[in-house]
């Protein structure tokens, strides 16, 4: 058995056992997403960072028989580079036949633990799932652990030659990339090309986040994007399900809370199930102290209001220990249902500190930072202490904590606890302060940057629908905030980014609708996380490839 690093959640995919894997008598079942159409003839090249050049419309079906063994009375040109979403970082052409599915082919593993792995390409590409074998037969596609300990795990390396597929890599999650890979190029039939894909990703955080508070998604909706985000390579799905508008997955300890429209548990472990299968992490958000106002129509008495008896809108009184129980209450609760060790706290927009004299409006929030922090305290030393007790809550539970830049202050005499990363979103708020401030001090950063990364139903504040094109053009994970980058310096502590959906105005656009508009900019967003350099194809080219790619 190898000794490599294995993700905890992968646990959880036992399941769904072959509920995702879907075996077709002849041909190639593709799902949702389907892969590359790249053939093996072409020019002449010996290192390639990205897809260029087109490919011919109408792909061959698919071989029903294996692919043939190179023959010495039979040339090939060189390979020509996959053409795949992400691009390939790097490959080395060769000459050779490549490799195409066929009715009878095999998928092999060096190790039980990427039975997963194996069972859902072969379900894909109608081979048969053998198991593991040290046999060696013709047409067969090998997965290997290759225990390198120094490797990135997401890393992986892809040989075909002499009519076989090899995929290599440090982890399982590697090895389920250069899947992905060869599912992407036999799309529609057509041909892996023969050579060595070695590749990995740029940053290790690749996410979609989605805002399913304000709206109801189905559940089906949601596995549908699950599967999709796996075939491009994401990593995370951040479900942001508790706001003014509702409170949407079930709940034990607080039931009063839930809205009629939710997700059961059942359907959220199904979901994490198939996250999981795919390498993705499900990251859970219930947005605190601010944005509760679902919590607060069953719990009117922890209800912030100021010195005249008016309520702030969705923000609990933090100065009541209550607020704070509640709270910690349901984090508690979902810590077993999302065994990631992400969590996002919110922090953002508490209307406590959306005024211009918190201290003299909220006066007891002002006497309670006192009590608590001494005579200099303020209310925003006040809501810096309860992102720490709501950090500290999630850290017993093995989880990492995130929280919005608008939930971390200037000048305060409580500070952020150092292991909160910051989900940078907006330069707007009040005090608003550069990335800068946050990467100078050495905290960890992950991109939302709402000039770009933003899907916010009913374009509301100048926001408008990506199409995809600024983000592959303009965008980098260092452009935190508006359209200017940090300096390179920087760039190991950024450790990714997210495109978001908010659905201020949920009816603006039905759930089909979305998936439509964010295909194209889900796309853009996967191909600058795990190469952030200037793409190769130019945006058309790109859209093209994707609309050919399914």
């Amino acid at each position: 058995m190898s000794q490599h690093r294995k993700r905890p959640e992968k646990q959880a995919r036992g399941l769904i056992v072959g509920a995702v894997a879907v075996t077709v008598a002849a041909g190639v079942s593709l799902g949702l997403w389907a892969g590359g159409d790249s053939g093996p003839a072409g020019s002449a090249t010996s290192q390639a960072q990205s897809p260029s050049g087109g490919a011919a419309e109408g792909a061959p079906t698919p071989a029903r028989s294996p692919s043939p063994a190179p023959s010495p009375t039979r040339s090939y040109p060189l390979s020509t580079t996959p053409r795949t979403i992400p691009a390939v970082r790097a490959h080395t052409p060769a000459r050779g036949p490549g490799w195409r599915p066929a009715r009878g082919l095999r998928v092999v593993v060096n190790d039980a633990d990427l039975a997963d792995e194996g069972r859902l390409l072969a379900g894909e590409l109608g081979l048969t799932y053998a198991g593991q074998k040290d046999d060696v037969r013709a047409g067969d596609v090998r997965l290997t652990l290759d225990d390198d300990e120094g490797a990135d795990p997401e890393s992986y390396r892809m040989t075909v030659r002499g009519g076989r597929v090899a995929i290599s890599g440090p982890d399982d999650a590697g090895v389920f990339y250069g899947t992905r890979t060869l599912k992407q190029e036999v799309r529609g039939g057509a041909t892996a090309p023969e050579g060595v894909v070695r590749d990995g990703p740029a940053k290790p955080v690749r996410g979609f986040s989605l805002d399913i508070a304000r709206k109801n998604f189905t559940a089906g909706w949601i596995e549908d994007r699950v599967r999709e985000l796996g075939d491009l390579k994401f990593n995370r799905l951040q479900l942001h399900f508790s706001d003014d508008q509702a409170f949407r997955i079930e709940s034990v300890s607080h039931p009063e809370i839930v809205s009629a429209q939710h997700l059961t548990k059942a359907q959220v472990k199904r979901i994490v199930a198939l996250a999981a299968q795919r390498h993705i992490t499900v990251v859970p958000e219930i947005d605190s102290p601010g944005h509760l106002g679902a919590v607060l129509a069953a719990h009117p008495e922890l209800q912030l209001r100021s010195a005249a008896g008016n309520a702030a809108r969705g923000a609990v009184d933090i100065s009541n220990p209550a607020s704070a129980k509640l709270v910690d209450d349901l984090l508690k609760e979902y810590a077993g249902l999302f065994p990631g060790a992400d969590w996002h706290l919110g922090g953002d927009e508490y209307r406590a500190l959306m005024v211009s004299d918190p201290e003299a409006t909220y006066p007891q929030l002002a006497t309670a930072a006192r009590k608590a922090y001494g005579a200099g305290a303020g209310v925003e030393d006040l809501t810096t202490g309860w992102l720490n007790d709501r950090a500290a809550t999630v850290r017993a539970h093995g989880k990492a904590p995130l929280a919005w830049n608008d939930g971390f202050f200037r000048g305060t005499s409580v500070r952020a606890a150092g292991d909160i990363r910051v989900g940078y979103w907006t330069g707007k708020e009040i005090g608003a302060r550069q990335p800068v401030e946050y990467l100078s001090a050495g905290r960890k950063v992950v991109n939302y940057n709402d000039k770009f990364l933003y899907y916010v139903l009913g374009q509301p504040n100048q926001f408008y629908y990506p199409t995809g094109q600024r983000i592959y053009e303009e965008w980098t994970p260092r452009v935190l905030r508006g359209t200017t980058a940090v300096p390179s310096k920087y760039d190991s502590q950024i450790l990714g980014g997210y495109f978001a959906v908010w659905c201020d105005f949920p009816n603006a656009q039905t759930q089909d609708q979305v998936a439509s508009g964010i295909r194209m900019p889900l796309r853009a967003t996967t191909q600058k996380l795990w190469d952030p350099g200037k793409p190769a194809l130019t945006w058309s080219r790109f859209k093209a490839l994707g609309n050919r790619l399914g």
